[in-house]
């Protein structure tokens, strides 16, 4: 059966100042959602998101939500001051929305703990945040996500800066909160290491060029609509793989 959408968006234009950076854009996401949404710099994807999250205001078009419907935003980790002075904890914790009290309940630090041993860095609650690693870092930014129980979880290139690892790491833990029942939207320039392991693709460029499973999604034709530039799609080992049609040997994204 159908599920009713948490957000959708309805032939929606938007921008900065004048200047449209999204058009005639027609998106949706319920529990379900697992979406990658890919594109090169400047085509929309974190517009999208901020969109999905209620911070920009569309200049035409509408914008449905679910009433009550709770979303939280994971930044790219290359916007954050990392040398403010506050430990892993104090930063997840700062994050709860409707506290009375200006220091944390035992309730509350015992529910940061919770978070915080789920995503693996229980014991760096007491470690201050320029200490952490990329890898780290992105955990106690989903910490600070998760402990405002979203319905719908929104990420900005997750993965950007940290190494095949960490990468493999982050992608685990979202497949594992999705399968927990969180619809998940993120966006990413890595098309053979994320893109092409997600469930679901939008590909944007001004508008949604695309959208589907990546089989789908990621062939030359759709690439070069998205990105104006030719590249070759491959199958190895059973999966995906992107090549700059530009160089020999390049991999894109």
């Amino acid at each position: 059966m159908a599920s009713a959408p948490l957000i959708a968006l309805r032939r929606v234009d938007a921008g900065y100042r004048h200047s449209t950076v999204l058009h005639d854009v027609d998106f949706a996401v319920d529990h379900r959602s697992f979406t990658g949404i890919v594109g090169p710099s400047g085509a929309g994807k974190t517009t999208l998101l901020r969109l999905l999250l209620g911070s920009l205001k569309p200049a035409s078009g509408t914008i449905e939500r679910s009433p009550g419907v709770a979303v939280s935003y994971v930044p790219q980790l290359e916007t954050v001051n990392w040398n403010f002075p506050i430990t892993v904890a104090e930063c997840v914790q700062m994050s709860r929305t409707g506290r009375r009290l200006p220091w944390a309940s035992r309730s509350e630090r015992a529910e940061v703990a919770a978070v915080l041993e789920r995503l693996g860095i229980g014991e760096l609650a007491q470690r201050h945040i320029r200490e952490l690693s990329g890898g780290q870092q992105q955990r106690m930014f989903l910490a600070r996500a998760l402990i405002r129980r979203p319905q719908l979880l929104l990420l900005d290139e997750p993965t950007s800066g940290v190494d095949i690892s960490t990468r493999h790491d982050v992608l685990h833990l979202l497949a594992d909160l999705h399968h927990d029942g969180m619809g998940i939207v993120l966006t990413t320039h890595d098309l053979n290491g994320m893109a092409a392991h997600l469930p679901d693709l939008v590909c944007v460029n001004g508008r949604i060029v695309a959208q589907g499973p990546p089989d789908a999604v990621i062939t030359p034709d759709v690439l070069e609509q998205t990105f104006g530039a030719r590249m070759e799609v491959l199958q190895h080992l059973g999966m995906l793989v992107v090549v700059d049609s530009s160089g020999p040997g390049r991999l894109a994204g």
